[in-house]
């Protein structure tokens, strides 16, 4: 009960007093500093308890951020060595990347069997907020939650349990890029029919992989739309935020793909 009472209504690990170590010194400087409301959220956040608003990094970053990052240099790999994506304009090339990087990089996880293990991410010092006497930090940004990348494991389990073929996934990966329904594309017709080509040739091979398995390409798809509920600002701040510092991915991935 109290559970979905936390869902409704909150979290409530910051609201108790008695939770709240040091709550005297924690009031004063909280009134001392006047912090945001969005600031302040990204403190509680940090040291809440609830599975929903828990901030989480992680367990090894070193080495799950390399192979992350691997994953990410195929995946514009990918994109880049499609003809028909080249084809493109160059405008409607980064507007597919923007919509679709993130999608097609669980996709990579998934296919390249990648797992990593979080854990509970480090609150800010205290010393640390006093010193910086109420400027806006790094900390201001979305950290990831618990809830979030358990959402994430649960999709990569869920392609795993499909246990996909290197055909299957690639073109999977060409009907998730190829999304006619992502704003201001000028060859949206022309993208839609390259989707469309991808979804039957995604369904052609299932015959001769599994005849016997009529719902497997529902499933397929069913699944894929799952990849969304991962928000690209997770996969960032996960993964590569420990890499590139505050630059923008979004950036450096767009200059990787129209490199030539």
């Amino acid at each position: 009960m109290a559970c979905i009472e936390e869902f409704y209504n909150g979290c409530r690990c910051s609201s108790n007093g008695e939770r709240q170590p040091n709550a005297i010194l924690y009031n004063i400087l909280s009134q001392k500093e006047n912090h945001s409301n969005s600031h302040n959220y990204s403190v509680s956040q940090r040291n809440c308890h609830c599975e929903v608003r828990r901030s989480v990094c992680l367990k090894t970053p070193v080495q799950t951020c390399q192979v992350a990052s691997d994953v990410l240099v195929r995946t514009v790999r990918f994109m880049k060595n499609l003809p028909s994506f080249q084809q493109l304009p160059d405008k409607d090339q980064l507007s597919l990347l923007q919509s679709g990087w993130a999608p097609l990089f669980i996709l990579g996880q998934a296919q390249e069997g990648v797992s990593f293990e979080v854990t509970d991410s480090p609150a800010p010092s205290m010393l640390k907020r006093i010193l910086l006497n109420g400027q806006r930090e790094e900390s201001d940004r979305a950290h990831p939650t618990l809830a979030g990348v358990q959402r994430l494991k649960s999709c990569l389990n869920t392609f795993w349990s499909l246990d996909l073929s290197p055909k299957e996934y690639a073109y999977l990966k060409g009907a998730m890029l190829f999304n006619p329904d992502v704003p201001g594309l000028r060859s949206s017709v022309f993208i839609d029919s390259l989707q469309q080509e991808a979804q039957r040739a995604l369904r052609e091979i299932l015959v001769p992989l599994h005849p016997e398995d009529r719902g497997r390409f529902a499933r397929i798809l069913l699944t894929a739309s799952t990849l969304n509920t991962t928000p690209p600002a997770l996969i960032t701040e996960l993964f590569f935020r420990p890499v590139i510092g505050q630059a923008d991915l979004l950036e450096l991935l767009a200059e990787m793909l129209l490199a030539k």
